[in-house]
């Protein structure tokens, strides 16, 4: 049996049979395709390959982990016809190999043109279309930095196509990649092919470098590989969820090298450019939500892209194989656990401290029984957050507050919904508000 299949058994024995039947078993593991640090997959069509990398991907990566040691990529494709493969000439296989050899399987949504440019992405956008028109002249090398889901990826792989389309030799790969191939050819004394992997390529697009942190052989080898590749004058494109200076065990000698091009860092999105997004990727994977579901989705999930995806495809698939119109109650009742999962750890301290920043009021002042407008005001957006994104009740937020009982509570969430429908600036403040807690709670845990 392959360690394909011996990875798809171990995952049926940690899901449910409706889940193995529906989901994996279709799935075909391609031997020949697969690689060490490539498990290459093929689904029977698009919807379950999508489906597939949102629910497994990170598991069954793991369960190849735990087989052979060594951590790869999963790519899950479609084959429509399942013997194209065998029918390739040995002409047209050596070429496929040649051109493998030249560049890494990049995901071919991420374009520029697919991405949604917004105030919180604009430099990182203009300055990577600019390397991409200059490689290896201008900006080398490229540091983005960021939080999770947020489009670095989707960047640094939109210059990466855009060069392979041009016909350049691009390799991509993530920190954790880099280091696997390191240790495995290091135990085989092999570092030749793996230095020269690495350094005959135009473009080395390297993601989630922060995980360098602390390791000092790889650190050591990724030093000499970055020399080799700037003095070569070849770009190099390098992702992290914080900049240089903030990663934790990493030499100086690489921090200043990663600063001697530029940096550009990528905020999390504001509400019109979320909406933006999950309409775009709406368009691009054939799926019909409503203006009410993308509405309900952009305002009430956090700033993770891919998550907010995943919950699109999710909604999508539930649609399909319960034979459900997708309309907003049937994507709340889809969602539901999701959303209590982002909010179940959201204190009303951290509702307070927000809103005191947000509001110029004193986190005292608002907790207080100060009557000055701006104060009032602050106090009834935390009680109003405090209702809908704690499971606090009417009473426990009281105590909170030092009223008298929950009626003042009541009156307060009463005074917010009358702002809330004669003030649309207002409804869009409370609904950053709502997406910045559940951010920075998320990023607490």
């Amino acid at each position: 049996m392959s360690i394909g299949n011996k990875v798809l058994k171990k995952l049926q024995q940690e899901i449910s049979n409706q889940e193995w039947e529906r989901y994996i078993k279709p799935l075909n593991y391609d031997v020949k395709g697969s690689k060490s640090d490539i498990a290459q997959f093929y689904a029977p069509n698009i919807l379950m390959a999508r489906w597939i990398k949102t629910k497994y991907k990170k598991k069954i990566a793991h369960l190849f982990e735990l087989e052979n040691g060594i951590k790869p990529e999963v790519i899950i494709s479609i084959l429509s016809q399942p013997n194209e493969r065998k029918t390739v000439t040995n002409k047209n296989r050596i070429k496929e190999n040649k051109s493998q050899s030249k560049s890494t399987i990049l995901n071919p949504s991420f374009t520029f043109e697919s991405f949604i440019v917004g105030d919180s992405n604009q430099f990182a956008y203009t300055t990577a279309k600019s390397v991409s028109e200059k490689l290896g002249a201008l900006y080398n090398p490229l540091f983005l930095y960021g939080g999770a889901g947020l489009g670095k990826t989707h960047l640094m792989q939109a210059i990466g196509n855009h060069q392979i389309s041009l016909g350049k030799r691009v390799i991509y790969t993530t920190f954790e990649q880099f280091m696997n191939k390191f240790t495995t050819h290091l135990r085989s004394q092999t570092m030749d092919r793996f230095r020269e992997h690495f350094r005959e390529c135009d473009i080395l697009l390297i993601d989630d470098i922060q995980f360098l942190s602390r390791k000092e052989q790889t650190q050591e080898e990724f030093f000499h590989t970055f020399n080799e590749l700037h003095q070569a004058k070849k770009q190099i494109i390098i992702t992290s969820d914080k900049q240089p200076s903030k990663i934790a065990g990493l030499v100086d000698r690489l921090k200043t090298r990663f600063e001697w091009g530029l940096m550009a860092d990528i905020q999390p999105p504001g509400l019109e450019t979320k909406i933006a997004i999950i309409q775009k990727k709406c368009e691009i994977d054939g799926i019909n939500l409503n203006q009410d579901i993308i509405n309900f989705i952009a305002s009430n999930m956090g700033y993770n892209i891919r998550e907010i995806e995943g919950v699109i495809i999710k909604l999508n698939a539930y649609s399909g194989l319960m034979n459900q119109k997708l309309t907003l109650d049937f994507a709340k009742n889809v969602i539901h656990d999701q959303l209590e999962e982002e909010e179940k750890n959201i204190s009303i301290d951290d509702i307070v401290k927000e809103v005191s920043k947000e509001q110029n009021v004193k986190i005292a002042d608002i907790k207080s029984k100060k009557r000055k407008k701006d104060i009032v005001k602050a106090r009834r957006i935390s009680i109003y957050l405090a209702r809908n994104l704690t499971p606090n009740s009417m009473p426990q937020i009281a105590v909170y507050f030092g009223m008298r009982d929950h009626t003042a509570v009541s009156h307060a969430m009463r005074k917010i919904k009358e702002l809330i429908n004669e003030d649309e600036d207002f409804t869009l403040l409370l609904e950053e508000l709502s997406n910045r807690i559940k951010s920075k709670t998320s990023k607490k845990d």
